[in-house]
Order: C-alpha cells, then structure tokens, then sequence
C-alpha cells in the first residue's frame, strides 16, 4: 500500500480456488446461474435471459458430450461459476460466468475463464468466442486482457454489445 492509498488491495484468492466440473442443473451451479440471471436481470432493465430470442444455454447445452459447466469453491463455499458449450459451426463458447460479489476484484474471474477454457480444451475446442453486454466494462477488460479479440455478432444475442473470440 502506497502511503496517499486510503484503500489496498484486495488480496487475490484465485489459487485458492478449487475447480470442479459438475451438472449445470447441480444444486450450487443452479444458484450460480440463478444469481447471474438475476443480477443480468436488473443490470439490464428486466432481461430475461431465458426469452426465446435469447441463445440457449441450459443444462442440455452445458453438459457432456459437448459441453460442461464448472464451479469453483473457496474453503468449501460455490464462488463462481460457468460453461462450455458448443456452436453450431463446432466452436466452443463460454456463457453463464459468475463470480459472487464479495469476491469480485480477487483474481477469481480470470482464475474462472483460465480454467473453462482448459476445459473447452479438453472437450477438443481450438477456438473459444464469449460475449458481454456493454454495461460490464470489467467483463470487457478481463476478456480483452485474456487475449480474446473483438468480433462480429456471432450469435444474434440481442443483449450483447461485445463479442469476443480466442484461439486455444
């Protein structure tokens, strides 16, 4: 801590992080969605995420053979959270991240997007695209700090505003 900082850091957890691929319809993933969609839901004035003009991401979709949903845990407690999941043109995409918000500012994000594209692949993915609506600039920086590159609207989800893809 600099002597002029009122505030330090927040101490990253991120390597206490223990990572687990579990059903997305799993009692501690199903609250991380349901705390993500929530959260979605009044950041963007009412969105529902499960709308029919919506791209689909449920348990069918992030789950085996194609797709997975990991949870991460710090000191037995769910933390975070997200899928994999595969495009019709045989790309992988990462949808439903999460990280509770106590947490946010700890490394947990990036520790999470390290270890879902670890897990795209393992599935057999080379590319990974993901998007993110304009209201979430730190979801922005994350992915463009993590090497994802700004690309068109790849699947007509009509709430995202940035569209992003790696290769693995």
């Amino acid at each position: 801590m600099c002597p002029q900082d009122d505030h330090p850091e927040p101490e990253t957890v991120d390597s206490e992080i223990e990572f687990r691929v579990v059903p997305a319809d799993d009692r501690d993933a199903v609250a991380l969605i349901g705390a993500m969609v929530e959260e979605m839901r009044v950041l963007y004035d009412g969105l529902d995420l499960e709308a029919g003009d919506m791209p689909k991401a449920g348990p069918a979709e992030l789950g085996p053979p194609h797709g997975a949903f990991v949870v991460g845990y710090l000191h037995g407690r769910a933390v975070c959270g997200g899928g994999v999941k595969r495009l019709p043109d045989g790309v992988a995409e990462i949808k439903r991240m999460y990280v509770v918000p106590d947490l946010r500012g700890r490394g947990v994000a990036r520790a999470l997007l390290a270890r879902l594209e670890d897990e795209a692949r393992s599935l057999g993915y080379s590319v990974v695209r993901l998007d993110t609506g304009e209201r979430q600039p730190q979801a922005i920086h994350l992915y463009g700090s993590a090497g994802y590159r700004e690309i068109a609207n790849y699947n007509d989800n009509p709430a995202a505003g940035w569209f992003g893809e790696k290769q693995l």
